[in-house]
């Protein structure tokens, strides 16, 4: 959770940590093989109720025992649970690993709102244990790029920020699109990592107002309404002065595959974290002063697990509580404005 990524331990453990997993659809299997490619982990214990993706998961971890569910898993004398679920179960499902004794990472959101992230927070500080959110863009080396030049002040004042993720295809899971299950439409999905992303480039300043407007289907959503958004255009105004604005969307008529763009402008200079050729799998960063640009090093195709990883390299040298996983909380709670403030 802290800035520096943790992808060389500084000492080797005596074991491999043994880890299980809970929720086997791609994402988790994908996070599964990128901690064990560190080396550092041993999969030890897996769960889900598909008997397919079960299978799947065994060809990367054939030693792994099958559990019934997430008590099966806790009684596995685990080192820490990774957490691929509907997003409904991830709070309740990470509390109870952490009450445990077990450290946790978790795909995103951690919870539909900021109680329910306060919550688990909460839980890994007072069991004094590791807890991991897979926002995995802030890992990619080109964000990392843009964010030393942040840290430098190398862009003067930053007075504008603009994020995009347009997903042209939309979630394929029905729970996606019932509130009750997760919590939001588009914005849950994919606002949070533009809002992470800008929070935590800019070292998370207090957020002042916030602004939305959210539709679906191109009609207008009032407060209150249970459909899901699937498009989001946010505004937020942050102490100093800054303006970010956001847009997201599920099913845009974009031209591509995805539209994912971050871009940082001040008053010295400009940065920009891009996907390649509508991929979703392909960052790009830029420097830009005035009408000039440059590329910040090469394009990177192969970062989605990098959270993961750093997750599992810091568990074997650091299990403890980080005290940077307050900020997932100022996140939850400018989703919950954002929600709030549709209309």
């Amino acid at each position: 959770m802290t800035d520096t990524l943790y992808l060389a331990a500084t000492s080797a453990p005596s074991r491999p940590l043994r880890i299980g997993f809970l929720g086997l659809g791609w994402i988790g299997r994908h996070r599964m093989q990128a901690m064990l490619d560190t080396g550092a982990i041993q999969a030890v214990a897996i769960s889900d109720p598909s008997q397919e993706a079960v299978d799947a998961a065994l060809q990367s971890a054939p030693g792994a025992a099958v559990c019934h569910d997430l008590d099966d898993l806790l009684s596995r004398d685990l080192d820490g649970l990774v957490i691929a679920t509907p997003s409904a179960l991830h709070a309740s499902q990470s509390i109870a690993a952490l009450e445990a004794g077990v450290t946790v990472f978790c795909q995103k959101p951690l919870g539909r709102s900021g109680d329910e992230v306060r919550a688990v927070v909460d839980a890994a500080r007072r069991n004094n244990r590791l807890l991991g959110v897979d926002l995995s863009y802030r890992y990619a080396e080109p964000m990392q790029r843009i964010r030393s030049l942040l840290k430098a002040d190398a862009l003067g004042r930053v007075f504008s920020v603009d994020l995009t993720f347009h997903n042209a295809y939309g979630p394929d899971k029905p729970w996606f699109y019932d509130r009750s299950l997760s919590g939001g439409g588009c914005v849950m999905d994919l606002a949070i990592h533009l809002v992470d992303l800008a929070l935590w480039a800019l070292d998370f300043p207090e957020v002042e107002h916030v602004s939305s407007h959210l539709m679906s289907a191109g009609v207008p959503l009032e407060s209150g309404d249970e459909r899901v958004e699937d498009f989001a255009a946010v505004t937020l105004t942050l102490a100093g002065g800054t303006v970010v604005r956001l847009a997201c969307s599920w099913r845009l008529q974009a031209g591509c595959d995805a539209v994912i763009k971050a871009a940082f402008y001040g008053t010295e200079g400009g940065a920009l974290l891009s996907n390649v050729d509508g991929s979703f799998y392909h960052l790009a960063a830029e420097r830009f002063r005035g009408t000039s640009r440059e590329a910040l090093g090469p394009v990177q195709d192969d970062w989605g697990g990098l959270a993961a990883m750093s997750w599992a390299k810091k568990l074997a040298v650091e299990p403890g509580y980080d005290p940077a996983c307050q900020t997932l909380i100022a996140s939850a709670e400018v989703i919950d404005r954002i929600y709030a403030g549709q209309g």
